[in-house]
């Protein structure tokens, strides 16, 4: 996308992340503060809270939720991948921002203020409303300062990451390369040469089998194991139990209806033909004489307007999308593109419209209109919110509660089930790193379990709590030491295994020597049935795994055919005939600038790839897994 979103991503994502989404779990808070002692990383000296972390989780869960609506499940964001990648943006956030202060960088008040005075949430009539300002962060709870705090860090942060994401440059000739390669295409047959076809011709010797099961041996042992109950006390299943008045629900409707509408969408697409900034009036004229021309093509052939904007357009984000900008709201946008928009009817061409970026053709392609949410439509969801507050009010003395019970009474989790209404659960068989069921997969649950204590005495766990606002508490009710299994219980196991070793290199001795002789002799060398010709590229790789892809467009392709062969993933071996190559046809200058753009892009993300991982290893970051 283009304009204010690309410039400022990251502010506006904490900009929409406030103004749009509500914040249900204030009444955990109190909570929280008493109880969530302790942090899940240190990063440079500097503990994360385990408290930030959670309401990290819990802020990333309500947006999911905002955006997912009635599809929401929070079984899905309930996953390690999940948790972890909120936890590594806490962590950047602390890298970045020690790299700023260390670098010197600083945010100006006068930079902050015209930031936040121009994001159009804030706006009233194309001008910043301060009552509108702080009555929107009101809603969210939050200070003016808190707000503005959280502003400037990201400024700071952004100013750091812009030396990487405006200086990314890609060499004429490196460009004119990748995209070559990128386009070229080479038509190939070929023969798969798998290891099945040898299985049944080998047999692995007596010596073979001793010798693999003494080197591995660890690798046959049976963890310990143990068979578990267990009782999850979590806030959502005490909020099913609170009562909510029909008064309430209503009042919450008319309070906060806004939450419960969508507003109008529109999608459009747009060719820019970009102004650079303070341009001379001879540019600003050559700039127009163009787009007027576009203009002309898109007004007589609508049906173009996409491959118009993919071959003209000099936002190279949109452009490969045929311009396409997606569905977006009022606010946005800047204000002139906007308003055209806005105004305009379905499938319409606008005439062109300036903006601080250039000159724009925009084509209405799709609204979505407004909708309003009846108080019937949404009653269930409001009580659910009003049922989440209410307990999370005083869900942590019954959290408090649920821990003194399971150890008072350690021997049994019967009188901890029938006071707080639970069901007592029961696992299969789980070893100390087991992902199934993914309530029991918490490591300091886990290593809990398998305490020496807890297995020898069959005690009850201590209420640990393996997510945000979840505590669990398990017995053990069969347990298995680790064992060694003998070479007479694993004895098959080896012999598959060796048995594949053996046709995979009877697959690959047998392609080389095919290979050999047909790029000594070609096809009258060996009888060989080639599967279809397909063409194939870097962009289109018909399914070609990448290591041969390499092969074929490393090949010399100065005597057609040529031959080539690979280590396929299966173990085989993959022999390939190329037949032919079509180079590829550039029409225009434009192409190369824009895909020089997009390739600079790529180089960008890379960039900042490797600056974090360079500064994960200056700065020392120790993740604590147990609270994690």
């Amino acid at each position: 996308m283009f304009d204010f979103v690309n410039r400022k991503k990251r502010v506006v994502q904490v900009i929409m992340g406030l103004a749009v989404l509500p914040f249900l779990f204030w009444g955990v808070e109190s909570y929280r503060d008493q109880g969530g002692e302790g942090y899940v990383a240190i990063v440079d000296g500097e503990e994360i809270p385990r408290r930030e972390y959670e309401q990290a989780l819990r802020d990333h869960h309500e947006r999911m939720r905002g955006m997912l609506g009635a599809n929401f499940d929070s079984a899905m964001l309930d996953t390690f991948e999940v948790r972890n990648s909120v936890l590594e943006r806490l962590i950047q956030q602390r890298l970045l921002n020690r790299e700023a202060v260390s670098n010197g960088f600083i945010v100006l008040d006068s930079q902050l203020v015209k930031t936040i005075r121009d994001i159009p949430a804030f706006q009233k009539d194309s001008k910043f409303s301060k009552q509108q300002y702080e009555e929107l962060l009101r809603a969210q709870g939050l200070t003016p300062a808190v707000f503005e705090s959280r502003v400037r860090q990201e400024l700071l942060l952004q100013q750091l990451l812009d030396g990487y994401s405006e200086n990314g440059f890609a060499p004429k000739a490196v460009a004119e390369r990748v995209r070559y390669l990128s386009e070229v295409q080479r038509e190939i047959s070929q023969l798969q040469i798998e290891p099945e076809q040898f299985l049944s011709q080998v047999i692995p010797a007596e010596a073979a089998i001793d010798a693999y099961y003494e080197k591995h041996k660890a690798d046959f042992h049976l963890p310990e194991r143990a068979r578990v109950e267990y009782l999850v006390l979590s806030l959502d299943a005490v909020a099913k139990n609170e009562a909510v008045s029909d008064e309430a629900i209503n009042a919450y409707f008319t309070e906060h209806g806004d939450e419960f509408s969508q507003p109008e969408e529109r999608k459009a697409s747009h060719i820019l033909i970009s102004l650079p900034v303070g341009a001379s009036e001879d540019e600003k004229q050559i700039a127009r004489k163009k787009a007027e021309n576009l203009l002309e093509q898109v007004k007589q052939n609508p049906e173009q307007f996409a491959e118009i904007a993919k071959e003209h357009s000099d936002d190279s984000g949109s452009a490969t999308l045929g311009g396409d900008l997606g569905f977006f709201g009022r606010g946005v946008m800047v204000k002139s593109f906007e308003d055209e928009i806005f105004s305009m009817q379905l499938d319409e061409i606008s005439d062109i419209v300036e903006t601080d970026f250039g000159l724009h053709v925009i084509k209405l392609t799709d609204i979505k209109e407004e909708k309003r949410s009846t108080l019937e439509d949404v009653r269930e969801q409001i009580a659910d919110k009003l049922k989440i507050q209410m307990a999370g009010s005083v869900f942590g003395e019954i959290a408090e509660d649920f821990g003194n019970a399971v150890y008072e009474q350690s021997d049994s989790l019967q009188s901890a089930a029938e006071k707080f209404e639970l069901t007592i659960q029961q696992s299969d068989w789980i070893t100390r790193s087991s992902t199934e069921p993914s309530i029991l997969a918490n490591e300091k649950l886990l290593s809990a379990i398998f305490l020496e204590d807890t297995v020898s005495k069959q005690r009850n766990t201590e209420a640990i709590e393996i997510k945000p606002d979840t505590f669990v508490s398990a017995r053990i009710i069969e347990h298995k030491p680790a064992t060694a299994q003998s070479l007479m219980v694993v004895k098959d196991q080896i012999v598959e295994k060796l048995k594949m070793q053996m046709a995979k290199a009877e697959a690959i001795e047998e392609g080389e020597a095919k290979l050999a002789r047909l790029q000594a002799g070609g096809d009258s060398s060996i009888d060989v049935e080639w599967t279809e010709a397909k063409q194939i590229s870097y962009m289109q790789s018909q399914g070609v795994d990448h290591e041969t892809l390499r092969a074929i467009f490393r090949a010399q392709v100065n005597n057609l055919p040529a031959y080539v062969g690979a280590v396929s993933p299966s173990g085989g071996f993959s022999l390939i005939r190329i037949s032919k190559v079509t180079e590829p046809k550039f029409t225009e200058e434009m192409n190369l600038n824009n895909f020089n753009k997009q390739l600079q892009q790529m180089i960008t993300q890379e960039e900042i790839s490797s600056y974090f991982s360079v500064l994960r290893k200056q700065y020392e970051v120790k993740v604590k897994q147990d609270n994690f």
